[in-house]
């Protein structure tokens, strides 16, 4: 809302992989919701399913799948990677969301990315969203660390605005405030620069935490 008053525009948001080529869903001029990618665009339909493959009530997080006109058919010469993609007609996406009452699809994330700490689900786009919201912080990577207790634990990589100072205790508080206890990263180091890839998506595999200091 602050982006459109400062540059007197409208936002919509919409949603879509190479494989629902490129669009499955969008917000639109009459109806934007911001914060979801809006609803499936014609021909498209989508829906959140749980591990079983069954729909999930409005709401509830689940992965998102599309079916439609716009959805490849196959992979090329990947027969394995086609049937486990396209399953039943549907597109599987590996992209966490949720669809409201009135049909509006928002994401939560990778499901890949997902980090089970303690038998609880954590979603890292949920708290890198609240890190972008702090003044000092330019990039935030939250990856899952292994912990022999817990199975995993959240940690988050942040590189600061040029000229901003703060600390990595500070980060942890700030999102500890605004979480869930079992939530919040417990180890935060701050960093020159996150690695990226040709799309500049970040490469959370090659992200590790760094060695506490006098460590070897």
């Amino acid at each position: 809302m602050a982006f459109q008053a400062a540059f007197d525009c409208v936002v919509l948001e919409g949603y879509g992989l190479s494989e629902t080529s490129p669009v499955a869903s969008f917000n639109t001029l009459q109806a934007p919701r911001p914060g979801s990618v809006g609803t499936p665009v014609p021909g498209a339909e989508m829906r959140v399913v749980g591990n079983n493959g069954q729909e999930v009530p409005h709401e509830e997080t689940g992965e998102i799948v599309i079916r439609g006109h716009n959805v490849m058919k196959r992979s090329w010469r990947r027969p394995e990677e086609t049937a486990a993609t396209i399953r039943d007609g549907w597109l599987y996406t590996g992209d966490l969301g949720r669809v409201d009452q009135d049909g509006y699809f928002w994401i939560v994330g990778r499901k890949k990315d997902v980090i089970i700490r303690g038998g609880y689900n954590v979603y890292p786009r949920e708290i890198e969203d609240v890190l972008y919201e702090h003044p000092a912080v330019a990039d935030a990577a939250v990856i899952g660390l292994t912990d022999p207790d817990l199975g995993e634990e959240v940690g988050e990589a942040v590189v600061l605005k040029p000229s901003t100072r703060t600390t990595a205790e500070e980060l942890r508080e700030y999102v500890k405030r605004q979480v869930a206890a079992y939530k919040y990263p417990r180890k935060v180091w701050i960093v020159d620069t996150l690695p990226k890839g040709p799309t500049c998506k970040f490469l959370k595999r090659n992200i590790v935490l760094p060695p506490e200091p006098g460590g070897r």
